[in-house]
């Protein structure tokens, strides 16, 4: 629904994303709200905005509550209301201060489709509960992201990870306590599930024992837009952060910081990233990388901002694992022979809605003598001149026509694979898996040129045995034929005489 003749996709993106997270916190307010309602007898108050922050949900005032926007959509200063609620609640809650979209009265922004696009809005339920519970803010936002990137002729940048890779990184890196990185957060996805992630194992349950986390995060995005998305998605979660905006090549607003664990989705083969103002710059320590191409150049990044016993997980274009064009392969063996390669896994097609650009996941550890990482006690197996390799282009169900996801137990064979190989005793013992799982020797990877395609090293899984006698099998396949035919037939002649009975005979 275009929004007038002078406004593009991209600004566009910013009307509809503010009037969602605008609609998330009124929804989250009112279900608090009539709780608070309920109990009044107790001694709550419904109309104490301290009630509304004790549950880590939002004062929203009045004039800000979706309620009083709908009943107002149809009015030629729905703009100004509009501005006048984002205004309002910025003031109320700290937090969201010079966050929030406030362009809603600007001429360019046809009225009338903006009172029709909040009348649309107010079907979606985003904010209560069972919305939050399955992340519906998220999917939205996955799912405008997408459709304004086709728009804009980008594709696979700026956007929201699909949930079920970031759980991934995450369940395999297990960032219990310590730094937290990511250098192009996009809406802060991978943020929000490592906080779910230490909520979901901070009574000790099925993790071992391991400590309650406690986490510091830093992250920063370069498009404006996306990085006041990551800003609200972080703030209506309630987790404290270091979001900065700014691009990390050119402007690393984290200079000196060594991080205990990077995750990242870096946007694939970036062509323009400005490459050619960098060319001496001190985070190419394995080589510079084309001015063309900026995977090795968000490879080297993490690199330089790894701690000593830091861990990485981050999504690359597959192309990544082989490719020998302007120098990559020169870098990707200098990284290879610096024993920072932990674990590649490969992943099946479909799983992103912006891109169909096929992917993989690199996981490098800055030591591999066993040390634990953070927030961790019990060493691990050393694995020194060790590369684990999984395929998991195999997995995955579709959800619907074009897109694909990681089932909750796919996802746990696969961290529980590579937890083994760490040796780390509760996820059992680690044990090659043809088709799936391959522990390589550095030996073994120079043998294939430095490639790191998972296909390579894991081989082909096990076909079933075939025992049955070849005169016997013949004699069954046959028999089985005739009956197929016998069948046939008797279908045939029961379409004719329905076709006769019908008056349209032979």
């Amino acid at each position: 629904m275009p929004c007038g003749g002078s406004m593009d996709a991209a600004e566009y993106k910013h009307v509809v994303l503010g009037l969602i997270f605008l609609k998330y916190i009124s929804d989250a307010f009112e279900e608090l709200r009539a709780r608070l309602e309920a109990e009044r007898e107790q001694g709550a108050d419904p109309e104490d905005p301290d009630e509304y922050r004790a549950e880590n949900v939002f004062w929203v005032p009045p004039e800000a509550r979706w309620a009083y926007l709908k009943n107002h959509a149809k009015q030629p200063t729905v703009g100004q209301l509009v501005d006048d609620a984002m205004e309002a609640v910025e003031r109320d809650n700290p937090s969201l201060k010079g966050v929030l979209p406030k362009d809603y009265a600007r001429p360019v922004l046809d009225k009338t489709r903006l009172g029709q696009l909040i009348d649309l809005i107010s079907n979606i339920r985003v904010g209560d509960g069972e919305s939050r519970s399955k992340d519906i803010l998220g999917r939205v936002y996955e799912y405008f992201l997408s459709q304004f990137a086709s728009a804009e002729g980008r594709k696979g940048g700026e956007f929201y990870t699909p949930r079920c890779i970031v759980r991934l990184l995450v369940e395999m890196l297990e960032p219990y306590k310590g730094r937290v990185y990511d250098p192009c957060c996009g809406s802060g996805g991978m943020f929000v599930q490592s906080m779910e992630f230490i909520q979901a194992h901070a009574t000790g349950n099925n993790n071992g024992g391991k400590a309650k986390g406690d986490i510091s995060i830093y992250g920063q995005e370069s498009n404006y837009t996306t990085w006041r998305l990551a800003r609200m998605n972080l703030a209506i979660r309630g987790i404290a952060g270091q979001i900065a905006h700014g691009d990390s090549f050119h402007n690393d607003r984290f200079p000196d910081l060594k991080a205990d664990y990077i995750l990242a989705n870096p946007p694939f083969n970036m062509k323009a990233w400005g490459g050619e103002r960098l060319r001496e710059d001190k985070r190419w320590k394995f080589g510079i990388p084309p001015v063309g191409n900026a995977n090795f150049a968000w490879v080297q990044h993490i690199i330089h901002h790894l701690a000593p016993t830091g861990y990485a997980g981050f999504v690359l274009a597959n192309g990544s694992m082989s490719s020998n064009q302007s120098g990559e392969g020169e870098i990707r063996k200098k990284i290879i022979e610096a024993d920072l390669v932990d674990c590649m896994v490969a992943l099946p097609g479909q799983l992103f809605y912006s891109t169909q650009i096929p992917a993989c996941l690199w996981f490098l550890a800055r030591d591999k003598s066993g040390r634990p990482p953070a927030g961790q006690k019990k060493a691990l197996r050393g694995r020194r001149g060790e590369v684990l390799f999984i395929d998991a282009r195999g997995m995955g169900v579709m959800i619907d026509r074009t897109h694909r996801e990681l089932t909750d137990e796919e996802i746990e064979k696969i961290a529980r694979t590579y937890h083994a190989w760490r040796g780390e005793p509760e996820a059992g013992e680690y044990q090659d898996e043809p088709g799936f799982c391959k522990s390589a020797t550095l030996e073994e990877i120079r043998k294939h040129g430095y490639v790191l395609t998972p296909g390579r090293y894991v081989g082909a899984p096990p076909q079933e045995e075939d025992d049955e006698p070849f005169q016997e099998k013949m004699r069954r396949l046959v028999a089985q034929l005739k009956e197929q035919q016998a069948e046939a037939r008797r279908l045939d002649e029961r379409i004719w005489k329905n076709l006769e009975e019908l008056g349209c005979g032979r």
